[in-house]
């Protein structure tokens, strides 16, 4: 532990890359396509933010998904539900969760419409087609599709080979892992036709029981350059998923004798339904063309139709005939009112529209205009495939639509002063969304429109500009609006879910030159009806999130990235922040008495919000002197996340324990003549084996005149390896 402190200390201030700057304007090394531009802070503006490029995502792709290999950013916090990295994961980004983090795909919304969050797992081995991801912390430049309340991500994929390549990768490690990768482009053909395809799976047993993943995906992309002035693409992306279902957790008093213990499909002869799976295939079809107007303007339009459709499927054990819409079952003289039964819950939906932008750049002038319109269409319904008593096959019980409708229009404008530059942006967002029914509460119809103004203001001042060094000091100001998820509308229309209301404060300064890079950035973002869960219980007796009226969150977020030898290569951040919620209640069961009783607990911490989080990494070429040698990389990697409670009531019985994770990644790159290049990694993950859980939930009530407590962990892997090989021929 002492060791993994020193890595840490000795790494505190340390970033993820060293960032590219250049005079005034943005500079990526290769500028990402213009739907991507449009939505992305260019390198000069008011914002906290992390470009992570294709060649730093693909050296750790190994299979894991895409929140395990941007845990190293700042402010960021990874946890998976079947404990490797594998199946269902989420990030986290400053304490907010996936449901307030904007994530788009080549500029189309990635967050599903009604949930407000994004499944990796429906994207399997995106991380394979990714050409570079911006990550922005906190409100952000302007963006399409739902409001980000913590960051905003924007994940590019359309870049395609300028000439004839074919690449294979495969992985395997701990918990039979296994992934298989082909990749192959034409190039560009005469006529300025490409093609671009991949095909991918990705297998894993999982670390909890039953928590088993079957994942296949596959892109293509087809581009015609028309002329030097017009290009079109097309990509279809489509993922296919069927996990075991491990989101229940682990009892806390398990996880000393069990930690993989899953309770999930558990019959009452106590074996275990073999099929207690998720399923589910989403399809993503998207249609772009770019025109250079003239020499200034810029134009992109795209069309999007983003396809699923799944389920679920679980053994339920003594549910009630009423729950189902049905009367009990009479045996003779016997009145039974529960049933053993197989469910099939399912989803079906149709999310489509269109994006565009318009791009003016003249001297020391960007403006930026875009936007777009989309409509959500979902079907929500159910069927009992068997039942122990009275309930035919394929029995449908529920059958409950939803629409959504989804527009914003946004103008940035970016001006260059000599050493100040000035940014400005003002979003407008309408929201019209529609629900007839929920599985729970089939007779609520809801019917709310939404608009909202999200302005955001800010500069940037160069301290010093030279051809080797550059320093700046940065501020902002953003506000952004959100609406309720389909979850919070269903306590009933007699305590309808106000919109959430953030505004966010920023302000920083970095300094790069060639062998060094540093920044620092504050924030304090102030949030107006945050919904929190309270354990408050809705109409139809489910939990249901509460508007807070004041909340906030406060820290300091610092990285540096240094190169002082060129066989060493340093890397890291820190973030410490507050996070609080003013005059908060908690809602009780209370068995003794029936109902709810309430508890006030003043000002309390916000749940999965640590105080501390950090990563650092060393990256060491030992055999630098050796031409040969020189192509071998050893990484350490370290990463540390502070206590987090699992609800909003700072209670220490209800709470994760801090962790510190070493991890150790070894890349051998070969370059072969007249052929392309091989790889070579290999990943020990937690090295010292640390005992840790990454997420969870809590459950209070009173009984018996004394409160009681349940919690249920999400326990991570031990020490872990993954190994793999790619060759690249072109």
């Amino acid at each position: 532990m002492k060791k993994a402190y020193v890595l840490l200390l000795g790494s505190a201030l340390i970033s993820n890359r060293i960032n590219a700057y250049a005079q005034g304007k943005d500079t990526l090394h290769t500028l990402p396509s213009i739907e991507v531009r449009a939505l992305r802070a260019a390198s000069d503006a008011p914002f906290a933010k992390s470009e992570i490029s294709k060649k730093e995502i693909s050296e750790n792709n190994l299979g894991q998904d895409l929140p395990y290999l941007l845990q190293q950013t700042t402010s960021a916090v990874a946890t998976s539900d079947a404990g490797a990295g594998i199946g269902y994961s989420s990030l986290r980004i400053r304490g907010t969760d996936a449901t307030r983090i904007n994530i788009t795909l080549n500029g189309v919304p990635v967050n599903d419409a009604e949930s407000q969050g994004t499944f990796f797992v429906n994207m399997p081995d995106l991380a394979s087609s990714t050409n570079s991801i911006q990550i922005q912390r906190g409100v952000g430049t302007s963006t399409n599709g739902s409001g980000a309340f913590g960051a905003t991500m924007s994940i590019s994929s359309l870049s395609q080979e300028e000439k004839p390549t074919a690449e294979a990768a495969f992985s395997f490690g701990s918990f039979n892992t296994q992934k298989y990768t082909l990749k192959a482009a034409t190039g560009l053909l005469k006529g300025g036709f490409q093609f671009d395809v991949r095909m991918s799976k990705i297998s894993s047993d999982g670390y909890i029981q039953r928590s088993a993943s079957d994942l296949k995906s596959m892109q293509f992309i087809a581009g015609w350059k028309a002329s030097n002035r017009t290009s079109f693409r097309l990509m279809v992306l489509t993922g296919k998923e069927k996990t075991g279902q491990a989101w229940n957790g682990v009892p806390q008093d398990s996880l000393s004798t069990n930690r993989t213990f899953n309770e999930l499909g558990l019959k009452k002869d106590g074996s275990y339904y073999n099929n207690q799976t998720d399923n589910y295939q989403q399809d993503y079809y998207q249609f772009f063309t770019d025109h250079r107007l003239n020499a200034h303007w810029t134009l992109n339009v795209g069309l999007f139709l983003t396809r699923g459709k799944g389920y679920y499927e679980e053994y339920k054990t003594a549910e009630r005939f009423s729950n189902y819409g049905l009367n009990s079952f009479i045996s003779g003289s016997d009145t039974i009112q529960r049933t053993d039964l197989i469910r099939q819950l399912w989803l079906d939906n149709k999310f489509y529209g269109t994006v565009f932008s318009l791009i003016y750049s003249k001297a020391s002038t960007s403006v930026s205009l875009g936007g777009s319109a989309a409509q959500y269409e979902g079907k929500h319904y159910g069927f009992v495939k068997w039942a122990q008593y009275n309930i035919p096959a394929d029995y449908q019980w529920y059958n409950v639509p939803a629409m959504k409708q989804d527009a914003n229009f946004y103008a940035k404008l970016q001006q260059w002063f000599s050493k100040l530059t000035v940014f400005a942006d003002m979003q407008l967002r309408y929201v019209n969304y529609q629900l007839n029914g929920f599985r729970k509460n089939p007779n609520i119809d809801v019917a709310k429109q939404y608009l909202f103004f999200n302005p955001k203001a800010g500069f940037s001042y160069k301290l010093h500009s030279s051809s080797s060094s550059i320093g700046r000091i940065y501020a902002s100001i953003s506000i952004a609006g959100k609406e309720p998820n389909r979850d919070d509308f269903e306590a009933g229309v007699l305590e309808m879910p106000k919109p959430e209301k953030l505004y966010d404060y920023e302000v920083g300064i970095d300094w790069t030159n060639q062998r060094f890079h540093a920044n620092v950035n504050g924030y304090y973002m102030q949030y107006k009806d945050q919904l929190v869960l309270t354990g408050k219980i809705n109409d139809v007796g489910a939990y249901t999130r509460t508007n807070v009226s004041n909340s906030y969150r406060l820290g300091i977020e610092m990285s540096a990235a240094a190169k002082p030898l060129q066989w060493l290569h340093l890397q890291g951040n820190v973030t410490v922040s507050q996070n609080k919620i003013f005059d908060f209640t908690e809602y009780l069961d209370d068995y003794d008495n029936g109902g709810q009783a309430t508890l006030n607990h003043g000002t309390t911490d916000i749940a999965f919000s640590p105080g501390l989080i950090s990563a650092a990494s060393v990256t060491i070429i030992p055999f630098y002197s050796s031409t040969l040698g020189r192509n071998f990389e050893i990484e350490l990697l370290n990463k540390y996340v502070g206590k987090q409670f699992l609800d909003n009531t700072s209670n220490t019985a209800r709470m994760l324990s801090a962790y510190n994770i070493n991890d150790v990644r070894l890349r051998y790159n070969m370059k072969m003549k007249r052929v392309g290049e091989a790889s070579l990694f290999v990943t020990l993950n937690n090295l010292f084996n640390q005992r840790y859980e990454s997420n969870g939930y809590s459950y209070s009530y009173i009984s018996g005149g004394s409160l009681s407590t349940q919690n249920y962990m999400f326990p991570q892997a031990g020490i872990n390896w993954l190994a793999g090989f790619s060759v690249k021929f072109q």
